[in-house]
């Protein structure tokens, strides 16, 4: 499908990510063997195999694609449009058998991203978005809170020692105690919150592009904004913070604080 409509490509971003989803489901619970890779991350036959299956499917029906995937790399890395797949986000939940895992799945264009879908597959949570035709979550449209006071907020992020980024952690510590509510509901299952509107904002100060690609579409198609610590609206800045769009500055404000020389 060299020139594939938007709407077909949310749609197989989605029929992918469950399918991959689905696969890593299956290795749920099953206590399976967990590898360290050279970055000190772990990965299992769960990650493999769905990213795997994943490849295969999109491999039949976009041959001329590339992918890039957080286990197996990149292939046909000059293709005009390419898939970005994280078979288990999350997977240090997913080997402790926490339900909060996902995963992502991305099309883009360069830098632009064209449709992204999330799977929870453990909770049976499904949320995908394209660019001017909306978010949707389970099947019905999406929508962040319209909470403007951080007061009020609940607030997310994955890890918040901040071990290599101590005036970040600074700022997120300044954040979290203006807000109602601060939790590590983290990883894309944040993301998740944001976008349906049960939290206003999530935090990571770390990102690949497998980790943000699929969830810039997700969390601006539902009303919210996604961008990096800096502030560029981008799923390629390393890190990322997505909000309400009722908090966004003020939340960003605090947070600028973490990047500022």
């Amino acid at each position: 499908m060299k020139n594939a409509d938007p709407r077909d490509l949310m749609e197989a971003a989605a029929d992918v990510a469950r399918k991959a989803g689905d696969v890593a489901l299956d290795f749920f619970r099953r206590g399976i063997a967990v590898d360290t890779k050279s970055d000190g991350t772990p990965v299992t036959v769960a990650d493999r195999t769905a990213e795997w299956t994943a490849r295969e499917w999109l491999e039949a029906r976009f041959p001329e694609d590339g992918i890039l995937g957080e286990e197996f790399g990149e292939s046909r890395a000059g293709a005009k449009r390419r898939w970005i797949l994280d078979p288990i986000d999350g997977t240090k939940t997913f080997i402790r058998g926490v339900p909060l895992w996902g995963t992502l799945v991305a099309v883009a264009e360069g830098e632009n991203i064209l449709a992204g879908a999330a799977y929870f597959p453990a909770v049976n949570e499904l949320v995908v978005a394209s660019p001017g035709l909306g978010c949707f979550w389970n099947g019905s449209a999406a929508h962040v809170s319209e909470q403007d006071s951080l007061e009020r907020a609940v607030v997310l992020i994955t890890d918040e020692r901040f071990l290599q980024n101590p005036a970040k952690g600074a700022a997120w510590r300044e954040l979290s105690q203006q807000a109602s509510l601060s939790r590590t509901w983290g990883d894309c299952y944040g993301y998740l919150l944001v976008a349906t509107g049960r939290a206003e904002a999530m935090v990571d100060e770390g990102l690949s592009p497998w980790d943000a690609a699929a969830l810039q579409p997700i969390i601006e198609e539902a009303g919210g904004v996604f961008t990096d610590w800096k502030g560029r609206r981008t799923a390629f800045g390393g890190d990322g913070i997505a909000t309400n769009g009722a908090l966004a500055k003020q939340v960003r404000d605090v947070l600028g604080k973490g990047v500022r020389s």
